[in-house]
């Protein structure tokens, strides 16, 4: 994954994240309960959170080894897909079977953060 992919992949989730936020603030106040209100921002920080990660490997990604940086993206993106995903879908739907597979977009959003932890520790410099 080169530094310019990481950097459109941090884009594409940022861009939806402010969407989604503004969305939530604006048109689903009056639609959803406070308790699947409180959901869908989980949804939006988490999103935020990892998109600027994401930004953070791109810098990364040109003075470090490419491996570590790579899988550690890939599971970021697993577990925003996984993790805010299953809770947009949640607060939109009300289906409650959708949180079991959040925690699988958090382990994954660990894992990401574990192998950074480990390549900062284990990968030298290019």
């Amino acid at each position: 994954m080169q530094e310019r992919h990481l950097i459109a992949y941090a884009s594409i989730n940022l861009f939806i994240a402010i969407a989604a936020g503004a969305f939530g603030a604006h048109g689903l106040k009056a639609i959803l309960s406070a308790d699947m209100l409180s959901i869908w921002q989980t949804a939006v920080q988490y999103q935020m959170l990892h998109g600027l990660a994401l930004l953070a490997l791109a810098n990364l990604s040109s003075r470090w080894q490419a491996k570590p940086i790579r899988l550690s993206a890939i599971c970021m993106l697993v577990g925003i897909f996984l993790f805010s995903g299953s809770l947009y879908l949640l607060a939109f739907t009300g289906v409650r079977i959708l949180g079991a597979i959040t925690p699988i977009g958090g382990v994954a959003f660990l894992a990401g953060w574990a192998i950074l932890l480990w390549a900062a520790f284990k990968h030298p410099s290019k």
